[in-house]
């Protein structure tokens, strides 16, 4: 796997001038600042793969998939509320949950601001790399790797906020950090060249401390993904098969076998976010993911903090789960589950009355009085890219298989063999487009993309408290006050 020391390549970061401050807040202190200067680094191989491991970083902190995302896609979605202790306990979730949304909010300015940092090191790895004199191979994989992650931080922003500030260069005055929104539109076009150029330019696989870095199919994978939010279906359709076809992974025949330690970036995964776990304390900027300890039973001692027990299943989606429906039990706890210990899960708990819990990320006390895990996130599944096949060309046969390997997993059939739980190949366009739909829910859950799949999908209109002004976030406050030029989402 990845080394994630070597991945986050931090101490030189400031130093270089490698992060864009989310459009103009500052949002890291690190030091040495008199060590490695523009002058003597981008001069080796070594020089552009720590450049590189730089933009990942930020996958993996509070802006991103250890904080603002769970928030975001998951408690903002109907599939889970903020949980906690109650009180004041997850107040920037709850107004997520409520749709009630301040220009101050912790998650929506988190995200805003980790993006921008990944973008900024991105394009500076885009400006240096093409003319240092390196191995040619580290050099193309290495521009490939920036090509990608600007189009995966860039979808994030655009599809939370709408129009957003695009920035392919690195700026040299705050003029040109402090730019107006850029049209949506716009913005798509780019993610769309990027991850062109980058399927171009990246490996088809990795091995050793390698693996976990962005591969042509990871690329190809996320633009399926994109086109589909573009409502680009015949597109999506065309990237999707290229996936299935030619990226030689496959779906593991237990669907648990994906959130399991020892199968990272395992038959199945495209792209995740590394995690170890490093540290004593918790912090959402750590190397490990925070969600074993947020998301374990609130005082269940079952890991090393107590639990805090946030990101609880919404009772109608516990109640969604289909009869034989193999997914629930690794996704959610519920009354009666038996923890690892012998404990039996209690029928409440404080912030779940009902007794339930998110399971899907539950390590345990595998490191005593570790706040975070080193299991890592999928960014992106083949079973996902099974499920844009099958949006995007319908109910035809080729949808119809699609999304019955999914379906068929989920309940212990063979992947490839024909089951009882498949769909009907009499289903209407609508009935099939709505049968994905759900599908998606319950095969992605809690992966924090549920709130983007109902914006994209029309759900999130019909749901509870939401205004149709929240169909986009708000653009942080801070944001605005540093680029007076940054105009503010209606109704916020």
């Amino acid at each position: 796997m990845l080394s994630l020391p070597k991945y986050t390549g931090s101490a030189l970061l400031l130093t270089l001038g490698l992060f864009l401050t989310g459009c103009g807040e500052k949002y890291l202190e690190e030091s040495p600042t008199d060590q490695v200067t523009d002058a003597n680094f981008y001069k080796t191989t070594t020089d552009a793969i720590q450049a590189t491991n730089a933009i990942y970083s930020e996958l993996g902190k509070g802006g991103q998939y250890n904080y603002a995302l769970w928030g975001i896609g998951d408690i903002g979605g109907d599939i889970s509320y903020t949980g906690g202790g109650g009180g004041g306990d997850g107040i920037e979730q709850q107004q997520l949950d409520h749709f009630n949304i301040p220009t101050t909010n912790p998650l929506i300015t988190r995200l805003w601001g980790g993006c921008f940092i990944g973008i900024g090191r991105a394009n500076i790895v885009l400006q240096k790399v093409p003319t240092m004199q390196i191995d040619p191979a580290i050099q193309t994989r290495s521009l490939g790797e920036a090509d990608f992650l600007r189009a995966k931080y860039y979808f994030d922003l655009v599809r939370a906020y709408g129009d957003v500030p695009l920035l392919t260069s690195p700026p040299t005055t705050l003029d040109q950090v402090n730019i107006p929104r850029t049209p949506a539109a716009q913005v798509y076009a780019q993610i769309e060249k990027d991850l062109l150029d980058a399927i171009t330019k990246l490996p088809a696989s990795y091995s050793g401390d390698d693996l976990g870095r962005a591969t042509k199919w990871a690329a190809t994978g996320l633009l399926a993904k994109v086109y589909l939010t573009e409502g680009k279906l015949a597109e999506a359709a065309t990237q999707a098969r290229a996936v299935i076809s030619g990226s030689g992974k496959s779906m593991w025949a237990n669907y648990g076998d994906n959130f399991k330690v020892a199968n990272e970036n395992g038959q199945e995964s495209l792209f995740e976010v590394q995690y170890v776990s490093a540290r004593n304390q918790y912090t959402f900027d750590g190397l490990g993911f925070v969600g074993n300890e947020f998301f374990g039973p609130r005082g269940q001692g079952i890991v090393p903090q107590g639990g805090y027990g946030f990101n609880i299943p919404e009772d109608a989606f516990v109640a969604g789960y289909e009869a034989g429906d193999t997914r629930r039990d690794v996704t959610i706890w519920k009354p009666g589950d038996v923890y690892p210990n012998g404990q039996v899960q209690p029928t409440s708990l404080p912030g779940s009355p009902h007794g339930y819990g998110c399971k899907k990320w539950f390590v345990g006390k595998v490191n005593t009085n570790i706040w975070d895990s080193e299991l890592n996130i999928p960014v992106l599944r083949l079973a996902e890219v099974y499920l844009i096949l099958a949006e995007a060309v319908g109910p035809t046969p080729e949808g119809l298989e699609a999304i019955n390997k999914v379906r068929r997993r989920s309940f212990g059939q063979p992947i490839n063999t024909a089951g009882s739980h498949d769909l009907a190949a009499s289903l209407s366009a609508t009935a099939f487009k709505t049968a994905v739909w759900r599908e998606r829910k319950y095969e992605l859950a809690f992966e924090n993309d549920r709130w983007f799949d109902m914006k994209r999908t029309g759900e999130l209109l019909a749901y509870r408290e939401f205004h149709p002004f929240n169909i986009v976030l708000p653009i942080p406050q801070t944001e605005r006050d540093v680029n007076p030029g940054l105009a503010q989402n209606p109704g916020y």
